[in-house]
């Protein structure tokens, strides 16, 4: 337990991505000073490249005040199907609820693809027991067949258990008391019931989230575990804190309750990041583009305020219905593996050649073409300060297997397949981009572009460049921003209940009292943190529809109190902002009615991320030299620079590159850069 204000003292932010594990440490014992690290994941315990983060900053960890975590345990968990073996109880008549779905498809065309239940059938029993969409009790819990189908379970060697009642979330006195009957006789603490997690009424989205939940519980119970001790015998007796997929945190020591919260927990840290970044340098409205070794996660911020989504889908089938950073992620990664399919196409991604063995120009044993190696031959990299290189490989290496695996048959040289697989990639992560602005009502030309990760400062001059978006902003440690939002992100919880009544019929001393109700229980879980918040902020909101249809519109609320006529209102004004559609003459229906309490912690002073001392007089001596680099088909003498050492009223016109320990950032012909007062790069594009 922290007795003190941690965020006071040493704090530092970890981010472990899917080829490096990204560390930022604030030095309070030295008026701020930053301390970053990068260390390659270490995929097989994430919990040892976390410790060598640390230890690489020169910092002992016994002196560190506060570790802030995001990992990506359980996102991969999922994503990859590496689940612990779980068993379900449900309403006799419905253990396939599950697996019926919504009736979609995992294509759009055609028959193809497959579907896996997060829960095997075999291991999803019914009980009789029937509760009414009112509360009421049709048929009552048999007891005895709770026990049985527990011991089943047991016996089948489950480790987790979800225990998911039709209408628990009208009346969860079922689903609590089976619940504590199973608990008098599961070994472990991992059981799951529906309605404690998502209080919604739609059983498909309930019971999936649920599953979720549960089947990767033991998972990042272990993987807590592991860290802890790790932490504890290097001197860290302190509670640590982990990132939630909502963007806020939670204490290491309530995590696994509500495991599935963590899921996207890596993005969310990194959007938050930009959020802070963004507004403090006067950007209320940017799309977020984080490029790593494994994909691209875009996301869209308006007001300085991420969107957050409780309708996020990780995959096909796979809805986690609990808030989250609405993140939309796509293939394509500086690890992304190029090929030539059948059709004798160039394809970039999803297939990566993450941490092991990696690109080919880390020397690790990788043999396939990636977009890092396409940077690697078109100039963008420098192959002397790459990071984490084992046995180097020559650039003219590089580049006659770029010539041998895509350019023969596409009928290119190794410098023109390099330059095709890195216009592919552009145009998959501008389509992405693409579906979080234009596909959502958006104009990206009303927003800056907000670039990080390893890879995203080489690719975002060209992207801004595709979707005609004005500016770019590349914060000082764009490699590790997702430490950073580690560092500044807030604590964090959601509530959601269901109401499902016509707003015209609507009791508003209920709705009321239900939106105080969860601001009470978020005040409660937030003083049962170690770390303690400045201040506490309410934001309510309501998911609301018209009357007959299916599709659900999330509705800023102004305050905890509004009238039957201000939520029509407020819902019709949104429906037209959405699909520039007014239907005065239908009734709305009130579904759901939604509460975040977020606890804002105190700021942090950016200015410091680079050394100010070691900034030169002189663009002059800021530059390290020249060398071509190829730009839209051609090559270019483009002079480098040392980011950290440029003098912040520096006006440098592209072509550029500019080189720092944790990225690299390329600036196009005719883009202009500047820089503000926390030393972020604005990039005025064809300025």
């Amino acid at each position: 337990m922290i007795e003190k204000d941690a965020t006071a003292g040493t704090v530092a932010g970890i981010d472990v991505g899917g080829t490096f594990t990204d560390l930022l440490l604030i030095d309070g014992a030295e008026d701020g000073r930053v301390r970053i690290a990068k260390v390659p994941t270490t995929v097989e315990n994430q919990a040892f490249g976390v410790v060598a983060a640390l230890e690489a900053t020169g910092k002992a960890i016994s002196e560190i005040d506060l570790i802030v975590h995001g990992t990506t345990t359980t996102t991969n968990a999922v994503l990859e199907r590496r689940l612990a073996r779980t068993g379900m109880i449900t309403t006799a008549g419905f253990r396939d609820v599950i697996e019926l779905g919504r009736r979609t498809r995992p294509q759009p065309y055609g028959m193809t693809g497959v579907f896996v239940p997060v829960i095997p059938r075999d291991l999803r029993l019914e009980v009789p027991e029937r509760m009414e969409a009112s509360g009421s009790v049709r048929i009552p819990l048999d007891e005895q067949a709770v026990r049985k189908a527990v011991q089943h379970l047991l016996d089948a060697g489950c480790e987790s258990l979800v225990i998911h009642f039709l209408h628990a979330y009208a009346n969860p006195a079922h689903e609590l008391r089976a619940a504590e009957i199973a608990r008098s006789m599961w070994p472990n603490e991992h059981v799951t019931t529906g309605h404690s997690l998502l209080s919604e009424a739609r059983e498909f989205e309930r019971g999936v989230t649920a599953a979720v939940n549960a089947s990767v519980q033991p998972i990042l119970k272990r993987y807590i575990g592991r860290l802890a001790d790790e932490l504890n015998a290097r001197g860290y007796a302190r509670d640590f804190l982990v990132m939630n997929g909502n963007g806020g945190m939670i204490s290491a020591r309530f995590v696994t309750e509500e495991a599935a919260k963590t899921v996207m927990s890596g993005p969310a840290s990194g959007v938050m990041a930009a959020a802070y970044t963004a507004r403090r340098a006067g950007f209320p409205h940017v799309v977020t583009y984080d490029m790593g070794g494994t994909s691209t996660d875009v996301a869209l911020i308006r007001n300085a305020r991420p969107a957050v989504s409780n309708e996020i889908e990780i995959e096909y089938a796979m809805p986690i219905h609990v808030p989250m950073v609405d993140v939309h992620t796509v293939g394509a990664g500086g690890g992304s593996i190029a090929r030539i399919d059948d059709a004798g196409l160039i394809r970039v991604g999803p297939e990566s050649a993450g941490a092991t063995p990696g690109p080919i120009c880390y020397g690790r044993g990788g043999t396939e073409p990636t977009v890092s190696d396409a940077n690697l031959v078109l100039g963008r990299l420098n192959p002397n300060r790459l990071l984490a290189v084992e046995n180097p490989v020559s650039v003219e290496a590089v580049t006659d297997i770029f010539a041998e695996r895509i350019g023969r048959r596409a009928g290119l040289d190794g410098v023109g397949a390099a330059g095709a697989v890195l216009k592919l990639g552009n145009l998959k992560m501008a389509g992405a981009i693409r579906m979080v602005s234009v596909a959502k009502g958006h104009d990206p030309r009303d927003f800056a572009l907000f670039a990080f990760g390893g890879a995203g400062p080489l690719h975002a001059a060209a992207l801004a460049r595709e979707l005609s978006i004005p500016k770019v902003i590349v914060p000082a440690r764009p490699g590790i921003t997702n430490a950073l939002g580690c560092v500044v992100a807030d604590m964090r919880h959601d509530f959601v209940r269901t109401v499902n009544v016509p707003v015209a019929e609507i009791d508003e001393a209920e709705l009321a009292a239900i939106l105080a109700a969860q601001a009470d229980e978020g005040r409660t879980l937030i003083a049962k943190e170690a770390v303690k918040p400045q201040t506490l902020r309410f934001v309510h909101s309501a998911d609301m529809q018209f009357v007959g249809q299916t599709h659900l519109i999330n509705v800023a609320l102004p305050s905890a109190t509004v009238s039957a006529a201000e939520l029509q209102s407020l819902f019709e004004a949104a429906y037209f902002a959405r699909f520039k559609v007014s239907l005065p003459e239908i009734r709305a229906n009130l579904v759901n009615l939604n509460t975040s309490v977020i606890g804002e912690r105190r700021e942090i002073d950016l200015s410091l991320l680079i050394d100010p001392a070691g900034r030169t007089a002189t663009l002059t001596e800021a530059q390290t030299g020249t060398r071509p680099v190829w730009f839209d088909g051609s090559w270019i003498e483009t002079p480098v620079y040392a980011r950290e050492k440029l003098p912040l009223d520096a006006t440098i016109t592209g072509p550029a590159i500019l080189e720092q320990l944790d990225a690299t950032t390329v600036v196009e012909p005719g883009d202009r850069v500047t820089q503000d007062a926390d030393g972020n790069l604005i990039i005025e594009v064809g300025a």
